[in-house]
Protein backbone atom coordinates (compact mmCIF):
# COMPACT_ATOMS: atom_id res chain seq x y z
CA UNK A 1 0.00 0.00 0.00
CA UNK A 2 1.49 3.80 -0.66
CA UNK A 3 0.94 5.23 2.61
CA UNK A 4 1.32 8.65 0.80
CA UNK A 5 0.21 11.36 3.13
CA UNK A 6 -1.84 14.99 2.42
CA UNK A 7 -2.63 16.99 4.63
CA UNK A 8 -6.16 19.52 5.04
CA UNK A 9 -8.38 20.75 7.75
CA UNK A 10 -11.11 18.73 9.17
CA UNK A 11 -14.41 20.17 7.78
CA UNK A 12 -16.68 22.35 10.17
CA UNK A 13 -20.20 21.36 8.28
CA UNK A 14 -21.50 25.03 8.00
CA UNK A 15 -24.13 25.06 6.25
CA UNK A 16 -25.85 28.13 4.39
CA UNK A 17 -28.95 30.20 4.30
CA UNK A 18 -31.64 27.65 5.84
CA UNK A 19 -34.03 27.54 2.74
CA UNK A 20 -30.32 27.10 0.39
CA UNK A 21 -29.87 23.89 2.90
CA UNK A 22 -32.98 22.57 2.57
CA UNK A 23 -33.33 22.96 -1.50
CA UNK A 24 -29.81 21.09 -1.55
CA UNK A 25 -30.65 17.70 0.73
CA UNK A 26 -33.97 17.58 -1.43
CA UNK A 27 -31.63 17.30 -4.42
CA UNK A 28 -30.07 14.79 -2.51
CA UNK A 29 -32.86 12.89 -1.38
CA UNK A 30 -34.46 12.91 -5.29
CA UNK A 31 -31.11 12.25 -6.87
CA UNK A 32 -30.72 9.68 -4.16
CA UNK A 33 -34.81 8.13 -4.91
CA UNK A 34 -34.15 8.44 -8.76
CA UNK A 35 -30.75 6.73 -8.71
CA UNK A 36 -32.75 3.75 -6.36
CA UNK A 37 -36.07 3.68 -7.94
CA UNK A 38 -35.96 0.47 -9.67
CA UNK A 39 -33.47 -1.34 -7.84
CA UNK A 40 -35.97 -1.15 -4.39
CA UNK A 41 -38.97 -3.31 -4.33
CA UNK A 42 -41.18 -4.20 -1.54
CA UNK A 43 -39.91 -6.77 0.64
CA UNK A 44 -41.86 -10.38 0.43
CA UNK A 45 -43.98 -10.31 3.75
CA UNK A 46 -42.36 -13.28 4.54
CA UNK A 47 -38.93 -12.12 4.52
CA UNK A 48 -38.11 -14.49 1.65
CA UNK A 49 -36.71 -14.29 -1.68
CA UNK A 50 -38.59 -16.71 -3.73
CA UNK A 51 -40.34 -20.07 -2.40
CA UNK A 52 -39.46 -20.34 0.97
CA UNK A 53 -39.19 -23.80 0.73
CA UNK A 54 -37.43 -24.97 -2.24
CA UNK A 55 -34.67 -27.07 -2.18
CA UNK A 56 -32.10 -24.71 -3.06
CA UNK A 57 -32.77 -22.43 -0.25
CA UNK A 58 -32.82 -25.42 2.22
CA UNK A 59 -29.26 -26.10 1.65
CA UNK A 60 -28.59 -22.60 1.82
CA UNK A 61 -26.05 -21.86 4.77
CA UNK A 62 -27.33 -19.35 6.95
CA UNK A 63 -26.08 -15.56 7.38
CA UNK A 64 -25.31 -13.55 10.39
CA UNK A 65 -24.91 -10.25 10.30
CA UNK A 66 -22.77 -8.14 12.70
CA UNK A 67 -22.79 -4.30 12.85
CA UNK A 68 -20.25 -2.13 14.43
CA UNK A 69 -19.81 0.81 16.13
CA UNK A 70 -23.05 2.90 16.14
CA UNK A 71 -24.66 0.38 13.75
CA UNK A 72 -27.73 -0.81 16.64
CA UNK A 73 -30.39 0.52 17.19
CA UNK A 74 -30.89 1.43 20.81
CA UNK A 75 -34.07 1.53 23.00
CA UNK A 76 -34.37 3.22 26.64
CA UNK A 77 -36.03 1.07 29.04
CA UNK A 78 -37.00 2.01 32.35
CA UNK A 79 -37.02 -0.25 35.18
CA UNK A 80 -39.90 0.97 37.24
CA UNK A 81 -42.17 1.20 34.11
CA UNK A 82 -42.30 -1.64 32.13
CA UNK A 83 -44.13 -0.03 29.44
CA UNK A 84 -41.76 2.60 28.95
CA UNK A 85 -39.31 1.81 26.03
CA UNK A 86 -37.94 4.21 24.06
CA UNK A 87 -35.73 4.56 20.63
CA UNK A 88 -32.40 7.11 21.86
CA UNK A 89 -30.23 5.67 19.19
CA UNK A 90 -30.65 6.23 16.24
CA UNK A 91 -33.14 9.52 16.00
CA UNK A 92 -33.40 12.23 14.20
CA UNK A 93 -36.19 14.26 15.62
CA UNK A 94 -35.10 15.71 19.91
CA UNK A 95 -32.02 13.91 18.90
CA UNK A 96 -29.48 15.45 20.77
CA UNK A 97 -32.09 15.84 24.10
CA UNK A 98 -32.93 12.18 24.31
CA UNK A 99 -28.93 11.20 23.94
CA UNK A 100 -28.07 13.35 26.59
CA UNK A 101 -30.91 12.34 28.88
CA UNK A 102 -30.67 8.53 28.54
CA UNK A 103 -27.03 7.56 26.51
CA UNK A 104 -24.72 9.47 28.31
CA UNK A 105 -23.43 6.87 31.16
CA UNK A 106 -20.00 6.27 33.10
CA UNK A 107 -17.58 3.33 33.25
CA UNK A 108 -17.77 0.87 36.17
CA UNK A 109 -14.37 -0.38 36.72
CA UNK A 110 -15.63 -3.46 39.37
CA UNK A 111 -18.10 -4.77 36.19
CA UNK A 112 -16.58 -3.49 33.25
CA UNK A 113 -19.86 -1.95 32.00
CA UNK A 114 -20.95 1.14 30.69
CA UNK A 115 -23.95 2.19 32.98
CA UNK A 116 -26.53 5.22 32.04
CA UNK A 117 -26.19 7.99 34.60
CA UNK A 118 -30.07 7.73 36.12
CA UNK A 119 -30.04 4.64 37.42
CA UNK A 120 -33.23 3.99 36.37
CA UNK A 121 -32.61 3.58 32.51
CA UNK A 122 -30.87 0.20 30.96
CA UNK A 123 -30.10 0.23 27.33
CA UNK A 124 -31.35 -2.63 25.30
CA UNK A 125 -31.20 -3.51 21.70
CA UNK A 126 -34.42 -4.27 19.72
CA UNK A 127 -33.94 -7.90 18.80
CA UNK A 128 -37.38 -8.10 16.44
CA UNK A 129 -36.90 -9.78 12.70
CA UNK A 130 -34.73 -11.77 14.26
CA UNK A 131 -32.12 -9.53 14.90
CA UNK A 132 -32.66 -8.11 11.57
CA UNK A 133 -34.84 -4.85 12.82
CA UNK A 134 -31.75 -3.09 14.95
CA UNK A 135 -29.56 -3.04 12.28
CA UNK A 136 -31.14 -2.23 8.99
CA UNK A 137 -32.77 1.37 9.05
CA UNK A 138 -31.43 2.75 12.40
CA UNK A 139 -34.31 5.41 12.49
CA UNK A 140 -37.37 3.81 11.12
CA UNK A 141 -39.53 6.67 11.31
CA UNK A 142 -42.19 8.35 9.27
CA UNK A 143 -40.12 11.63 9.32
CA UNK A 144 -37.25 9.46 7.83
CA UNK A 145 -39.09 7.49 5.17
CA UNK A 146 -40.82 10.33 4.07
CA UNK A 147 -37.35 12.57 3.46
CA UNK A 148 -35.82 9.06 2.48
CA UNK A 149 -32.35 10.19 4.71
CA UNK A 150 -30.43 7.50 3.80
CA UNK A 151 -27.66 8.46 6.40
CA UNK A 152 -29.06 6.14 8.86
CA UNK A 153 -30.16 3.09 6.21
CA UNK A 154 -27.49 0.89 7.52
CA UNK A 155 -27.20 -2.91 6.44
CA UNK A 156 -30.86 -2.28 4.69
CA UNK A 157 -29.43 -2.36 1.26
CA UNK A 158 -27.33 -5.93 1.76
CA UNK A 159 -30.07 -7.37 3.63
CA UNK A 160 -32.59 -6.37 -0.03
CA UNK A 161 -29.67 -8.25 -1.68
CA UNK A 162 -29.81 -11.04 0.42
CA UNK A 163 -33.13 -11.43 0.34
CA UNK A 164 -33.54 -11.76 -3.05
CA UNK A 165 -30.53 -14.04 -3.31
CA UNK A 166 -33.73 -16.39 -1.69
CA UNK A 167 -32.61 -15.95 2.05
CA UNK A 168 -34.91 -16.66 4.46
CA UNK A 169 -35.29 -14.18 7.64
CA UNK A 170 -35.13 -16.63 10.78
CA UNK A 171 -34.06 -19.74 8.46
CA UNK A 172 -31.15 -18.66 6.77
CA UNK A 173 -30.72 -14.91 7.64
CA UNK A 174 -30.25 -12.97 10.70
CA UNK A 175 -28.60 -10.02 12.51
CA UNK A 176 -26.74 -8.85 15.71
CA UNK A 177 -26.48 -5.65 16.89
CA UNK A 178 -25.24 -5.12 20.23
CA UNK A 179 -24.78 -1.71 22.77
CA UNK A 180 -21.54 -0.83 21.03
CA UNK A 181 -20.91 1.66 24.19
CA UNK A 182 -19.78 -1.90 25.86
CA UNK A 183 -16.97 -3.30 25.14
CA UNK A 184 -16.28 -5.38 22.37
CA UNK A 185 -15.12 -8.32 24.97
CA UNK A 186 -17.62 -8.16 27.43
CA UNK A 187 -20.12 -10.45 28.44
CA UNK A 188 -23.26 -9.80 27.93
CA UNK A 189 -21.92 -9.26 23.95
CA UNK A 190 -19.87 -12.36 24.07
CA UNK A 191 -23.43 -14.20 25.21
CA UNK A 192 -25.43 -12.59 23.00
CA UNK A 193 -23.28 -13.84 19.74
CA UNK A 194 -22.79 -17.03 20.98
CA UNK A 195 -26.57 -16.97 21.22
CA UNK A 196 -27.54 -15.72 17.45
CA UNK A 197 -24.91 -18.38 16.32
CA UNK A 198 -26.28 -21.50 17.78
CA UNK A 199 -30.03 -19.98 16.83
CA UNK A 200 -28.72 -19.77 13.13
CA UNK A 201 -27.35 -23.12 12.98
CA UNK A 202 -30.46 -24.83 14.54
CA UNK A 203 -32.63 -23.15 12.29
CA UNK A 204 -30.90 -24.26 8.49
CA UNK A 205 -30.81 -27.73 10.11
CA UNK A 206 -27.08 -27.53 11.25
CA UNK A 207 -25.53 -25.93 8.88
CA UNK A 208 -22.49 -24.05 9.73
CA UNK A 209 -23.16 -20.35 9.81
CA UNK A 210 -21.41 -17.76 7.29
CA UNK A 211 -20.78 -14.03 9.44
CA UNK A 212 -20.42 -10.49 7.26
CA UNK A 213 -19.39 -8.35 9.86
CA UNK A 214 -18.90 -4.78 9.38
CA UNK A 215 -16.42 -2.05 10.81
CA UNK A 216 -15.82 -2.77 15.01
CA UNK A 217 -18.19 -5.64 14.69
CA UNK A 218 -14.98 -7.27 13.42
CA UNK A 219 -13.30 -6.50 16.54
CA UNK A 220 -16.44 -8.18 18.23
CA UNK A 221 -16.18 -11.14 16.04
CA UNK A 222 -12.36 -11.39 16.80
CA UNK A 223 -12.70 -11.52 20.49
CA UNK A 224 -15.14 -13.95 20.60
CA UNK A 225 -13.04 -16.30 17.90
CA UNK A 226 -10.34 -15.57 20.53
CA UNK A 227 -12.05 -16.55 24.02
CA UNK A 228 -14.15 -19.13 22.42
CA UNK A 229 -12.01 -20.90 19.96
CA UNK A 230 -13.90 -24.17 19.81
CA UNK A 231 -17.58 -22.74 19.61
CA UNK A 232 -16.31 -20.44 16.80
CA UNK A 233 -14.66 -23.51 15.04
CA UNK A 234 -18.15 -25.38 15.75
CA UNK A 235 -20.42 -23.02 14.33
CA UNK A 236 -18.98 -20.66 11.86
CA UNK A 237 -18.03 -21.90 8.13
CA UNK A 238 -16.99 -18.37 6.69
CA UNK A 239 -16.06 -15.27 7.95
CA UNK A 240 -16.60 -12.43 4.94
CA UNK A 241 -15.08 -8.75 7.23
CA UNK A 242 -15.71 -5.55 5.96
CA UNK A 243 -13.96 -2.44 7.09
CA UNK A 244 -12.54 -3.65 10.25
CA UNK A 245 -10.24 -1.48 11.98
CA UNK A 246 -7.93 -4.27 13.20
CA UNK A 247 -4.80 -2.10 14.45
CA UNK A 248 -6.84 1.12 15.45
CA UNK A 249 -8.12 4.21 13.16
CA UNK A 250 -6.10 6.45 14.32
CA UNK A 251 -6.52 9.89 13.11
CA UNK A 252 -10.57 9.25 13.81
CA UNK A 253 -10.33 7.73 17.08
CA UNK A 254 -7.35 9.74 18.71
CA UNK A 255 -9.58 13.11 17.46
CA UNK A 256 -12.59 11.31 19.08
CA UNK A 257 -11.47 11.40 22.47
CA UNK A 258 -10.34 15.24 22.28
CA UNK A 259 -13.22 16.73 20.46
CA UNK A 260 -15.73 14.12 19.91
CA UNK A 261 -17.16 12.21 16.67
CA UNK A 262 -20.20 13.84 13.98
CA UNK A 263 -21.66 11.34 11.72
CA UNK A 264 -23.38 14.13 9.52
CA UNK A 265 -22.84 17.01 7.99
CA UNK A 266 -24.36 20.49 6.53
CA UNK A 267 -28.18 20.59 7.39
CA UNK A 268 -28.80 16.93 8.48
CA UNK A 269 -26.41 17.68 11.24
CA UNK A 270 -29.12 19.89 12.92
CA UNK A 271 -31.17 16.46 13.22
CA UNK A 272 -28.27 14.85 14.43
CA UNK A 273 -26.40 14.34 17.88
CA UNK A 274 -23.71 16.88 18.38
CA UNK A 275 -20.34 16.37 18.23
CA UNK A 276 -20.22 17.68 21.95
CA UNK A 277 -22.76 15.57 23.48
CA UNK A 278 -21.25 12.98 21.25
CA UNK A 279 -18.10 13.59 22.98
CA UNK A 280 -18.90 13.26 26.32
CA UNK A 281 -20.20 9.67 25.86
CA UNK A 282 -17.19 7.92 24.36
CA UNK A 283 -14.35 9.46 26.91
CA UNK A 284 -16.54 7.13 28.57
CA UNK A 285 -16.72 3.97 26.04
CA UNK A 286 -14.45 0.80 26.56
CA UNK A 287 -15.56 0.62 22.86
CA UNK A 288 -13.26 3.66 21.79
CA UNK A 289 -10.44 2.80 23.75
CA UNK A 290 -10.35 -0.23 22.09
CA UNK A 291 -9.65 0.98 18.76
CA UNK A 292 -6.79 3.39 19.55
CA UNK A 293 -4.09 2.82 17.42
CA UNK A 294 -2.48 -0.16 18.53
CA UNK A 295 1.27 0.44 20.06
CA UNK A 296 2.86 -2.67 19.37
CA UNK A 297 1.78 -2.77 15.49
CA UNK A 298 4.45 -2.35 13.57
CA UNK A 299 3.33 1.04 11.37
CA UNK A 300 4.94 2.15 8.13
CA UNK A 301 4.77 5.71 10.00
CA UNK A 302 3.40 5.80 13.28
CA UNK A 303 0.67 8.26 13.72
CA UNK A 304 0.80 10.51 15.40
CA UNK A 305 -1.24 13.69 17.69
CA UNK A 306 0.94 17.23 17.07
CA UNK A 307 0.24 20.29 18.90
CA UNK A 308 1.30 23.70 18.48
CA UNK A 309 2.02 24.92 22.29
CA UNK A 310 2.80 28.23 23.63
CA UNK A 311 6.39 28.08 25.51
CA UNK A 312 5.85 29.83 28.38
CA UNK A 313 9.82 29.66 29.35
CA UNK A 314 10.38 31.17 25.40
CA UNK A 315 8.13 34.52 25.90
CA UNK A 316 4.95 32.71 24.54
CA UNK A 317 7.18 31.02 21.63
CA UNK A 318 5.05 28.65 19.74
CA UNK A 319 6.47 25.12 19.15
CA UNK A 320 5.36 21.56 17.72
CA UNK A 321 5.24 19.08 20.22
CA UNK A 322 4.77 15.78 18.91
CA UNK A 323 2.76 12.76 20.61
CA UNK A 324 3.29 9.13 19.47
CA UNK A 325 0.80 6.23 20.25
CA UNK A 326 2.50 5.43 23.76
CA UNK A 327 2.70 9.04 24.58
CA UNK A 328 -0.97 10.10 23.63
CA UNK A 329 -2.18 8.88 26.81
CA UNK A 330 -0.47 11.80 28.49
CA UNK A 331 -2.05 14.65 26.29
CA UNK A 332 -5.30 12.84 27.12
CA UNK A 333 -5.10 13.01 30.71
CA UNK A 334 -4.01 16.64 30.44
CA UNK A 335 -6.15 17.57 27.85
CA UNK A 336 -9.34 15.86 29.33
CA UNK A 337 -8.39 16.83 33.26
CA UNK A 338 -10.85 19.24 33.44
CA UNK A 339 -13.77 17.65 31.50
CA UNK A 340 -17.15 18.13 32.72
CA UNK A 341 -20.70 17.71 31.88
CA UNK A 342 -24.03 19.09 33.90
CA UNK A 343 -26.74 16.32 34.40
CA UNK A 344 -30.05 17.01 36.27
CA UNK A 345 -28.15 19.99 37.90
CA UNK A 346 -25.23 18.01 39.23
CA UNK A 347 -21.94 18.15 37.41
CA UNK A 348 -19.94 15.15 36.29
CA UNK A 349 -16.33 15.36 36.03
CA UNK A 350 -15.35 13.15 32.69
CA UNK A 351 -11.69 12.98 32.21
CA UNK A 352 -9.71 10.62 30.71
CA UNK A 353 -10.19 7.17 32.57
CA UNK A 354 -7.25 5.04 32.90
CA UNK A 355 -9.34 2.29 33.99
CA UNK A 356 -10.95 1.97 30.88
CA UNK A 357 -7.42 2.32 29.35
CA UNK A 358 -6.14 -0.80 31.20
CA UNK A 359 -9.05 -2.33 30.35
CA UNK A 360 -8.47 -2.17 26.43
CA UNK A 361 -4.82 -2.72 27.25
CA UNK A 362 -6.32 -6.59 28.07
CA UNK A 363 -8.69 -6.35 25.35
CA UNK A 364 -5.57 -5.78 22.75
CA UNK A 365 -3.89 -8.71 23.99
CA UNK A 366 -7.06 -10.83 23.60
CA UNK A 367 -7.24 -9.56 19.90
CA UNK A 368 -3.44 -10.19 19.47
CA UNK A 369 -3.85 -13.73 20.48
CA UNK A 370 -7.08 -14.73 17.96
CA UNK A 371 -6.17 -17.55 15.91
CA UNK A 372 -8.59 -18.37 13.28
CA UNK A 373 -9.80 -22.25 13.42
CA UNK A 374 -8.09 -24.27 9.91
CA UNK A 375 -11.86 -25.04 9.45
CA UNK A 376 -13.03 -21.13 8.86
CA UNK A 377 -12.27 -19.38 5.87
CA UNK A 378 -11.43 -15.89 6.25
CA UNK A 379 -12.10 -13.32 3.51
CA UNK A 380 -11.69 -8.89 3.80
CA UNK A 381 -13.00 -6.22 1.74
CA UNK A 382 -11.55 -2.60 2.85
CA UNK A 383 -12.59 0.36 1.39
CA UNK A 384 -9.45 2.68 -0.48
CA UNK A 385 -9.25 5.95 -2.31
CA UNK A 386 -10.70 7.95 0.20
CA UNK A 387 -8.81 10.51 2.43
CA UNK A 388 -8.70 8.92 5.65
CA UNK A 389 -7.14 10.50 8.90
CA UNK A 390 -3.87 9.38 10.36
CA UNK A 391 -1.72 12.09 12.16
CA UNK A 392 -3.97 15.04 14.07
CA UNK A 393 -2.85 18.51 14.76
CA UNK A 394 -4.29 21.01 17.08
CA UNK A 395 -3.62 24.77 16.79
CA UNK A 396 -1.23 26.50 14.55
CA UNK A 397 2.44 28.56 14.44
CA UNK A 398 -0.03 31.97 14.05
CA UNK A 399 -2.52 30.55 16.71
CA UNK A 400 -0.42 28.11 18.97
CA UNK A 401 -2.55 26.29 22.22
CA UNK A 402 -2.06 27.39 25.63
CA UNK A 403 -3.75 25.48 27.98
CA UNK A 404 -4.13 21.74 26.88
CA UNK A 405 -7.88 21.79 27.70
CA UNK A 406 -8.23 24.26 24.53
CA UNK A 407 -7.51 21.37 22.23
CA UNK A 408 -11.08 20.18 23.24
CA UNK A 409 -12.42 22.84 21.41
CA UNK A 410 -10.32 23.41 18.37
CA UNK A 411 -10.69 22.29 15.24
CA UNK A 412 -7.95 19.73 14.23
CA UNK A 413 -6.07 19.54 10.50
CA UNK A 414 -5.42 16.00 9.42
CA UNK A 415 -2.78 14.12 7.88
CA UNK A 416 -4.44 11.83 5.72
CA UNK A 417 -3.82 8.17 3.77
CA UNK A 418 -5.47 6.03 2.13
CA UNK A 419 -8.78 4.62 3.26
CA UNK A 420 -12.24 4.31 3.61
CA UNK A 421 -12.19 8.22 5.43
CA UNK A 422 -12.37 6.07 9.15
CA UNK A 423 -9.85 3.21 8.76
CA UNK A 424 -6.91 3.31 6.80
CA UNK A 425 -5.85 0.48 4.38
CA UNK A 426 -2.89 -0.41 6.87
CA UNK A 427 -4.58 -1.54 9.46
CA UNK A 428 -8.30 -3.07 7.86
CA UNK A 429 -5.42 -5.46 5.86
CA UNK A 430 -3.49 -6.39 9.01
CA UNK A 431 -6.07 -8.98 10.33
CA UNK A 432 -2.76 -11.72 10.08
CA UNK A 433 -5.06 -14.08 8.66
CA UNK A 434 -4.39 -16.43 5.94
CA UNK A 435 -7.00 -14.70 4.27
CA UNK A 436 -8.73 -16.59 1.21
CA UNK A 437 -9.35 -13.31 -0.68
CA UNK A 438 -8.33 -9.22 0.86
CA UNK A 439 -10.25 -7.65 -1.76
CA UNK A 440 -10.04 -3.38 -2.04
CA UNK A 441 -13.35 -1.40 -3.38
CA UNK A 442 -13.36 2.34 -3.42
CA UNK A 443 -16.21 3.50 -1.38
CA UNK A 444 -16.21 4.84 2.10
CA UNK A 445 -16.36 3.30 5.15
CA UNK A 446 -20.64 3.57 5.59
CA UNK A 447 -20.64 3.12 1.37
CA UNK A 448 -19.16 -0.35 1.55
CA UNK A 449 -22.34 -1.68 3.68
CA UNK A 450 -24.71 -0.84 -0.01
CA UNK A 451 -22.23 -0.97 -2.55
CA UNK A 452 -22.77 -2.62 -5.55
CA UNK A 453 -19.46 -4.08 -5.88
CA UNK A 454 -19.35 -5.23 -2.54
CA UNK A 455 -22.43 -7.62 -3.38
CA UNK A 456 -20.96 -9.05 -6.12
CA UNK A 457 -17.89 -9.95 -3.83
CA UNK A 458 -20.25 -11.58 -1.17
CA UNK A 459 -22.32 -13.64 -3.66
CA UNK A 460 -19.58 -15.14 -4.82
CA UNK A 461 -18.02 -15.97 -1.83
CA UNK A 462 -21.24 -17.52 -0.66
CA UNK A 463 -21.70 -19.14 -4.10
CA UNK A 464 -25.29 -17.37 -4.33
CA UNK A 465 -26.90 -15.68 -6.87
CA UNK A 466 -29.92 -13.08 -7.38
CA UNK A 467 -33.65 -14.75 -7.98
CA UNK A 468 -35.09 -11.78 -9.69
CA UNK A 469 -32.81 -10.17 -11.65
CA UNK A 470 -28.64 -9.91 -12.25
CA UNK A 471 -27.49 -5.92 -11.09
CA UNK A 472 -24.66 -4.82 -13.19
CA UNK A 473 -22.39 -1.96 -12.81
CA UNK A 474 -18.78 -1.08 -14.66
CA UNK A 475 -16.43 -2.37 -11.74
CA UNK A 476 -14.82 -0.38 -9.19
CA UNK A 477 -12.89 -3.17 -7.49
CA UNK A 478 -9.16 -1.80 -6.64
CA UNK A 479 -6.34 -3.92 -7.34
CA UNK A 480 -4.80 -5.65 -4.60
CA UNK A 481 -1.27 -6.70 -3.78
CA UNK A 482 -1.04 -10.96 -3.79
CA UNK A 483 -0.19 -11.49 -0.31
CA UNK A 484 0.94 -15.13 0.28
CA UNK A 485 -2.29 -16.27 -0.84
CA UNK A 486 -2.28 -18.34 -4.52
CA UNK A 487 -5.60 -17.31 -5.11
CA UNK A 488 -5.61 -13.60 -4.87
CA UNK A 489 -7.81 -11.58 -7.17
CA UNK A 490 -7.66 -8.49 -9.33
CA UNK A 491 -10.95 -7.53 -10.57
Amino acid sequence: MAHGRCTGSASTGRPGTMLGAVLRMRLRVLRRHLRLRGRRRPRPRRGGGGAAGSGEERAREPVLLVSGMGGSVLHARRRSDPKFDLRVWVRILLADLEFKKYLWSLYNAQTGYVESLDDDVEIAVPDDDHGLFAIDVLDPSWFVELLHLTMVYHFHDMIDMLLDCGYVKGTTLFGYGYDFRQSNRIDKAMAGLRAKLETAYKASGGKKVNIISHSMGGLLVRCFMSMNHDIFSKYVNKWICIACPFQGAPGCINDSLLTGLQFVYGFESFFFVSRWAMHQLLVECPSIYEMLPNPNFEWKEKPIVQVWRKNPEKDGIAELVLYEATDCVSLFEEALQNNELNYNGKTIALPFNMSIYKWATETRRILENAELPDTVSFYSIHGTSYETPYDVCYGSESSPIGDLSEVCRTVPTYTYVDGDCTVPVESATADGFPAKERVGVRADHRGLLCDENVFKLLKKWLGVSENARTRVMKSQIADMLPERIPDQVSL
